[in-house]
């Protein structure tokens, strides 16, 4: 197929789950103009922002809304707005975000902290007119980052706390926070962070990052599962602050991930190319789409060499393939499994609930596979990093 209508075909799926998700989850707040939020669950019988309260998954719903207008100006519509461009609605959606958290942006979770302060920072780097005479979210962003800065201590040799209880620090606070700090000028702090990261949690004979490290009595006690999403974040860092260790590690975790943190028993496929695993529902929904919005970062990356960001975009690309060959269709939207060796309709039967951030994870991942196949054609013009 032309490298022009790999392209296309990447976009306009792209395009399905961007407009699938905001129609079957988005909409007002208590019914409030002027907001919008995800509910958690589709069909959602309970108001949306009502039941659990799922903070970090509302901020990966604003990082795709920044991916979707700056690859497309095409607008959004669904329950309570019509013909709305994404970065507006990205805009509503962190107001709305605070007004839900009780009118503060900061909570008890810093990784959550890390996630909204990393994409109000794509937002604010967006062109167009400053609100007054700052970024649209700048205060918001000076505070979570002054949250984020507190929770780093040099209890446990450094790294960051994961929530305000300040017992435990771990890979899904410290990695996007270092990355936030990259990104927003802090290197000496982002490369500290790494640098623990890369003393207390890292797996000598995998290459991945362990989750976390507490204390128990007077040792260190690492927690040592292993999520997909987060060595994304890990590897978004070392990308960002560069220099030859940072990218020898991001080689060797891209390498990794590649060996690891496949499936072992796909079958039914004639292609050899590697399946990346996925951790169900629930929080788990979201974690292997984290993981490609960075593999595709890795797979653009002019610092990594040709194998490594061939590899990198291989595992993007295979599991969007997946994820689109196995959805359904239910009232003119798209619906996406949560397993990519299974069906929607498996995972997700007549009548069952789908959640929010399955569809998020798989918007995320049909995102990312649109950046790899543009690397065949060079960048659109005003793409920019994730």
């Amino acid at each position: 197929m032309p490298a022009a209508q790999t392209v296309r075909n990447a976009e306009l799926r792209a395009d399905t789950a961007a407009q699938s998700v905001t129609t079957a989850f988005g909409g007002r707040l208590f019914n409030l103009p002027g907001t919008h939020l995800g509910a958690v669950r589709a069909p959602h019988p309970l108001p949306r922002g009502a039941g659990p309260w799922h903070y970090w998954w509302q901020a990966h719903y604003v990082d795709l809304l920044v991916d979707t207008g700056l690859r497309s100006r095409a607008t959004l519509s669904g329950k309570g707005f019509s013909d709305v461009d994404p970065i507006r609605l990205a805009d509503v959606l962190i107001r709305t975000i605070r007004l839900r958290n009780g009118g503060r942006i900061t909570n008890n979770f810093y990784d959550d902290m890390a996630w909204l302060a990393l994409a109000s920072l794509r937002v604010d780097s967006l062109p167009g007119p400053p609100r007054g005479t700052k970024p649209r979210h700048q205060r918001l962003r000076e505070s979570l980052g002054s949250a984020l800065r507190s929770a780093h201590t040099q209890d446990f040799g450094g790294g960051l706390f994961w929530d305000r209880s300040r017992t435990f620090k771990n890979t899904p606070a410290t990695a996007p926070a270092a990355l936030f700090f990259a990104r927003g000028g802090d290197r000496d702090r982002a490369q500290a962070l790494i640098d623990w990261l890369n003393t207390v949690l890292l797996d000598p004979d995998t290459g991945l990052y362990f989750d976390g490290v507490r204390m128990e009595g007077t040792r260190l006690l690492v927690e040592t599962p292993v999520y997909t999403y987060n060595q994304g974040p890990v590897l978004g860092a070392l990308l960002e602050l560069g220099g030859p260790a940072n990218l020898a590690r991001a080689t060797e975790l891209v390498q990794a991930t590649a060996a690891h943190l496949v499936y072992d028993d796909d079958a039914g496929y004639d292609d050899d190319a590697p399946l990346l695993r996925t951790h169900g529902s629930g929080d788990g929904g979201l974690f292997t789409g984290i993981l490609c919005r960075y593999l595709a970062e890795a797979a653009a990356a002019p610092t990594l060499d040709l194998q490594t960001r061939h590899l990198a975009g291989t595992l993007v690309t295979e599991l969007a393939e997946r994820l689109w060959k196995g959805r359904a269709t239910r009232n003119n939207l798209a619906v996406f499994s949560a397993d990519p060796r299974r069906t929607a309709d498996e995972s997700y039967p007549a009548g069952a609930g789908v959640e929010l951030s399955t569809q998020l994870q798989a918007w995320m991942v049909l995102e990312a596979s649109v950046r790899v196949a543009r690397l065949d054609t060079g960048p659109a013009e005003g793409e920019e990093s994730a």
